[in-house]
C-alpha cells in the first residue's frame, strides 16, 4: 500500500523514528497499526527534517489484511492528530520502497520579506528584513541547473560519498504579501542541500555575496564558498514522481 501523507511538521522533529520524541514516522505508523496490527515498519521518500513541511510525502507499506484505499485513507486519518492526514491510498505489489522509486522531487520555499513579522506565516516562511533582488536571484539560479556536484551544498552531517545530483528547475516565484517562493526540482536531494541553496540565493539577492557565489561554490565544493542554511521551517517537500510498477493500482480518491 502506498499513501500520500501531508503534514505540518512544526512540532515534529523530522519524520525518522527517534526514540523519545514525537516523529511522522512513529505517529503514522501508530495509526496504521489501528488498522492492521501486523504491520511493523513503514518506508518513507524523503527523511524531512525537524520543522519541515510536507504536501507529498509518500509512504509504503506491507499490509496484511485486505482493506481497499478508501478505507486506508479514512481509517487511518481517524488515529491521527489534527497536523498529520492521509490524503491518497494506492494499491501496490508487497515491497514496494518510495525511496528506491523515486525520479523526481520538488521542494519549495517561502520568504516573507517584510521589516514586521506576520503571525499567518510564522511557522511557513523564513522572514527576511529586506526585499531580494528577484531578478539577481533568478540570474544566480540559473548555475544550478543540470548536472553537478553539489558536496558544497549539504551539511557536515551528510557523509555519502556521491554527491553528483541533477536540477531540473529552480523557479523563483513573487507572490502577493510580500512572499516569495523558491522551487526546485531534481533527482535527489543530500541533508540541508535545498536549505543551503535557498540561502545562498538570498545571501546573493541581499547583497550579502557577490554574483556568482553559487558558481563558485559547485567549482570548489567548500561549503563555506556557498551561503547560509535556510532554517527549515520554511521548507515543504511539495511533490514527489515515483516509478510505479507496471498493472493497474486501484487509488482513492481517482
Amino acid at each position: 500500500m502506498l499513501l500520500t501523507v501531508a503534514y505540518d511538521g512544526t512540532e515534529f522533529h523530522g519524520f525518522v523514528r527517534q526514540e523519545g520524541l514525537r516523529t511522522v514516522e512513529d505517529t503514522l505508523l501508530g495509526a496504521v497499526r489501528e488498522l492492521d496490527g501486523a504491520i511493523t515498519r513503514i518506508s518513507g521518500v524523503s527523511r524531512t527534517d525537524a520543522g519541515v513541511h510536507a504536501r507529498s510525502q509518500m509512504v509504503a507499506f506491507d499490509a496484511t489484511r485486505e482493506i481497499e484505499p478508501r478505507g486506508w485513507v479514512l481509517g487511518v486519518n481517524r488515529h491521527l492528530p489534527d497536523d498529520v492526514a492521509v490524503r491518497a491510498a494506492k494499491l501496490l505489489p508487497a515491497g514496494f520502497i518510495p525511496r528506491f522509486a523515486s525520479e523526481r522531487k520538488r521542494y519549495r520555499y517561502r520568504l516573507l520579506m517584510d521589516k514586521v513579522r506576520d503571525p499567518f506565516h510564522n511557522n511557513r516562511a523564513w522572514k527576511i528584513d529586506d526585499r531580494m533582488d528577484l531578478d539577481l536571484v533568478r540570474a544566480e539560479a540559473t548555475a544550478l541547473l543540470g548536472t553537478h556536484d553539489f558536496q558544497a551544498f549539504r551539511s557536515s552531517k551528510d557523509e555519502r560519498e556521491e554527491t553528483t545530483r541533477t536540477l531540473f528547475s529552480v523557479d523563483v516565484t513573487e507572490r502577493e504579501g510580500n512572499l516569495c517562493d523558491i522551487e526546485v526540482t531534481g533527482t535527489a536531494f543530500m541533508h540541508n542541500m535545498v536549505r543551503i541553496i535557498v540561502g545562498t540565493l538570498v545571501d546573493v539577492g541581499l547583497g550579502r555575496k557577490e554574483p556568482g557565489a553559487v558558481a563558485r561554490a559547485l567549482a570548489s565544493g567548500n561549503r563555506g564558498d556557498a551561503g547560509v542554511t535556510a532554517p527549515p521551517h520554511g521548507l515543504t517537500l511539495d511533490w514527489v514522481e515515483l516509478k510505479l510498477p507496471e498493472g493497474t493500482h486501484e487509488s482513492w480518491p481517482h
